[in-house]
């Protein structure tokens, strides 16, 4: 078999908002959901939309949603209840002065899309402060400048960190070195994530390390593990699965019949023995990427799989 990730990143992250990220904020647990995308590995679920849950854990989650991923995996499903339904254009910033171009659930769920005009605050937060967000973390209203949201917002008290946008363009996007622009639930969700280690999971908080969709690369996402997440355990977003592990497709973990997705980890292809990294039978240490195309630093990363 291609020894490049089973699991595509589903376009619809079902990640929840959470302190996870290498930004100090906390999730909602699985209200805020994020899809997968398309990667570069064939590992994930094959759902071409990412989705970002805007729920995060109920002790460190952030009011964000399901993030996308770029590995060729599809891991999450997309958030149910209704279409996109595009306001305005986040690249372009196109609202009326005085306001900002924010992603938001209009269907009253927990996974941002939709865009929408919302108010700018009298003093804004730039990218990197400390936000408030009005009624939850998926809601379109916060504190942050135009450009920015707030994100990993933890919902017992509303509070998380601005972060920026992606800027250019969708077919080229551009965020500042040691961020990657990882675009989720359908497009709606353009963020500059921080680069991590999946197999070290380097991210501040609850954030868990996980596919950026749209880059080659792992970005620190919103952790909307909840309660479950554990190896085997099932799942339909990107960040439903604890820090460690990813969402992967149904026939790459033992067990998985019926489910969208299942749980599993990354594993360490520089370990000695990198199969011992995989804690359910039958599985081995497939490579992530394609052999050759890995991106420098992590050429040994590798996702636990039923090898075929």
């Amino acid at each position: 078999m291609n020894r490049t990730l089973i699991l595509s990143l589903m376009g619809t992250l079902a990640l929840a908002c959470g302190t996870k990220d290498d930004q100090p904020v906390a999730d909602d647990g699985p209200s805020m959901m994020e899809d997968t995308g398309q990667g570069s590995t064939s590992f994930m679920p094959p759902d071409p939309s990412v989705t970002d849950s805007g729920m995060g854990m109920s002790s460190s989650s952030s009011s964000g949603g399901a993030d996308e991923s770029t590995t060729g995996m599809n891991f999450l499903l997309p958030p149910d209840g209704g279409g996109t339904e595009i306001e305005c254009d986040i690249w372009m910033q196109d609202c009326p002065p005085g306001e900002k171009c924010m992603p938001w659930a209009n269907n009253g769920g927990n996974s941002w899309n939709a865009t929408r005009c919302s108010p700018v605050d009298e003093n804004p937060g730039q990218v990197g402060d400390e936000c408030m967000v009005e009624g939850s973390g998926v809601s379109g209203i916060d504190d942050c400048d135009v450009g920015s949201m707030c994100y990993y917002v933890d919902p017992e008290t509303g509070t998380g960190t601005c972060v920026g946008f992606c800027e250019g363009s969708e077919a080229a996007p551009m965020c500042d070195d040691g961020f990657l622009c990882s675009i989720s639930n359908d497009g709606v969700l353009i963020l500059c994530r921080r680069e991590c280690d999946p197999i070290l999971q380097d991210c501040m908080g609850s954030a868990a390390c996980l596919p950026a969709n749209g880059s080659e690369g792992f970005v620190c996402i919103v952790d909307a593990s909840g309660e479950g997440g554990a190896p085997a355990d099932p799942c339909e977003y990107l960040n439903a699965c604890d820090p460690g592990l990813f969402c992967a497709n149904a026939d790459v973990v033992p067990g998985c019949a019926g489910a969208v997705g299942c749980c599993s980890e990354f594993c360490d292809l520089s370990d000695a023995d990198p199969d011992a990294g995989c804690s359910l039978m039958g599985q081995a240490c497939e490579p992530w990427f394609e052999m050759g195309a890995e991106p420098p630093g992590l050429e040994h990363v590798g996702a636990c799989v039923l090898p075929t």
